[in-house]
């Protein structure tokens, strides 16, 4: 089992106007333990915590949690979505292209300027999604990664 829920969770459902339920709270805390965790991951965590739920229950949860804006989805290429609380300030991802680690990045300054299209067509832009992909210090370190790096594959 893990900790109980953070209580600001039941005070951040109730802020964007939802109940607040034992499997929204439990929805939240997984997310909250394991940031850019896919819905299976959150789905176990949620079982660990309350017992029997249904997975299309834990992903209707995370469907309205990220429809009212309180978590966040991203689907890196080549990636089932993944989740995190930390939503509404347009930050980025660094993937690893080895292990697959997600970590967050702000905007490279401080701004946002990436909603700021060269051309926007006429749309009102409120987000932009940034992935940068390389490899991280832990899969640097291995010789197969230093090897494939090298020799300039992804």
């Amino acid at each position: 089992m893990t900790d109980a829920p953070a209580p600001g969770h039941a005070e951040v459902l109730r802020t964007h106007g939802l109940h607040v339920t034992a499997q929204r709270l439990a929805v939240l805390q997984a997310v909250a333990d394991r940031p850019h965790g896919s819905a299976d991951g959150v789905i176990d965590a949620v079982r660990d915590e309350i017992g029997t739920v249904s997975r299309q229950a834990v992903y209707d949860s995370l469907a309205v949690l990220v429809d009212k804006g309180v978590l966040r989805r991203i689907q890196p290429a080549g990636f089932s979505a993944r989740y995190e609380q930390r939503a509404g300030d347009n930050h980025h991802h660094l993937v690893c292209r080895a292990c697959g680690r997600i970590v967050d990045v702000d905007c490279a300054t401080g701004e946002t300027p990436c909603l700021q299209a060269a051309d926007d067509w006429g749309f009102e832009i409120d987000e932009a999604e940034v992935i940068y992909w390389g490899h991280c210090p832990d899969c640097l370190s291995t010789p197969e990664t230093r090897t494939t790096t090298s020799k300039g594959n992804p």
